[in-house]
């Protein structure tokens, strides 16, 4: 490999003891398999698949975002099963799973799932967009006795959702298997940094890398955090009207913006990628702080990992994976 830095547009995510990457030969997904192998599997990409929507600007974002998060999600489970021994299965699965499984079978199984993941996003809403908004309310009227600050109370709620997402990161990274996941997150990043510095892909030169990386998931939900206190600050600036309206009426317009504020935290992200100015140093800085919590430094085994899988979606040609 030659020593000529680049910034390349290959980007991935940590699975359960594995990695994803995206490349220009497709998706790859390495996992360290129970007997201690490395299975790669790679998943080739359709150039002329692409679609139209996918190259305008802003609306990409909202197709890129749904798209990886099926893709991760698929990739996670797949992953999961693959690195799990059967004995691990059955001492994961819940009292509830069991019985269903055994006497419901696979559909009330997918019925269940599917349930638990509407439940879990409606959960998601409730407390990164109505608690804000109910806390400033309750802050607002028993504190401040109405006070008219009303029209920064997007900048109160973006704050306090900013708070509530690194609490929440916080507490979850305390956890012995989230703390493995985030190991594989810093192989995925230092990885990338390796083969972007024109570096040859071993675990010593991987090792010295940096594992904060711009072009990450982190940095891309702490973007679209400011981004929406931005964007909602704005809408009650130039229609005041809109700091009185009813809650839940205020909860279903930030959740009406939320395709404009993934568009624009999507470009973002892949200006991030290409250029290295001041503005993106200081737009990048809070979501690159937020990942010394989401990625751990990995061990040598996890590295491994991590290079089998960027190895796999590597063309002979650099100039294949160059951010566009």
């Amino acid at each position: 490999m030659s020593n000529k830095q680049h910034k390349t547009s290959i980007g991935g995510q940590a699975l359960i003891e594995g990695i994803m990457m995206k490349g220009p030969k497709g998706t790859a997904m390495s996992v360290r398999m129970p007997d201690g192998t490395i299975e790669t599997e790679l998943e080739e990409s359709n150039p002329g698949k692409k679609k139209i929507i996918y190259k305008i600007p802003v609306v990409r974002g909202v197709f890129a975002f749904a798209d990886s998060m099926i893709t991760g999600y698929k990739y996670l489970m797949k992953s999961a099963d693959k690195a799990m021994t059967e004995e691990e299965k059955q001492e994961d699965m819940s009292k509830l799973d069991k019985w269903l499984s055994e006497h419901m079978g696979e559909k009330m199984m997918g019925v269940v799932t599917a349930i638990s993941s509407v439940l879990g996003v409606v959960l998601s809403m409730l407390i990164f967009l109505y608690l804000p908004i109910e806390v400033v309310d309750l802050f607002d009227t028993y504190i401040l006795k109405n006070a008219d600050i009303s029209q920064f109370h997007p900048l109160i709620e973006g704050v306090m959702r900013i708070a509530i997402f690194i609490l929440y990161m916080y507490l979850v990274s305390k956890m012995d298997m989230i703390r493995r996941v985030f190991m594989y997150h810093g192989a995925e990043h230092k990885t990338i940094f390796c083969y972007e510095n024109g570096l040859e892909l071993t675990v010593e030169n991987v090792r010295k890398m940096s594992r904060l990386h711009p072009r990450c998931g982190t940095a891309f939900m702490f973007v679209m955090l400011i981004l929406s206190m931005a964007v909602s600050f704005s809408l009650v600036v130039i229609f005041p009207q809109l700091a009185t309206i009813n809650k839940i009426l205020w909860m279903l317009i930030k959740i009406a913006i939320l395709p404009v504020i993934m568009g624009l935290g999507y470009e973002f992200i892949k200006y991030a990628g290409k250029h290295d100015n001041v503005l993106v140093k200081i737009l990048s800085y809070p979501g690159l702080l937020m990942q010394r919590i989401t990625t751990v430094e990995p061990t040598d085994d996890i590295i491994e990992v991590a290079i089998e899988s960027i190895k796999a979606v590597l063309t002979d040609n650099p100039e294949d994976d160059r951010i566009k």
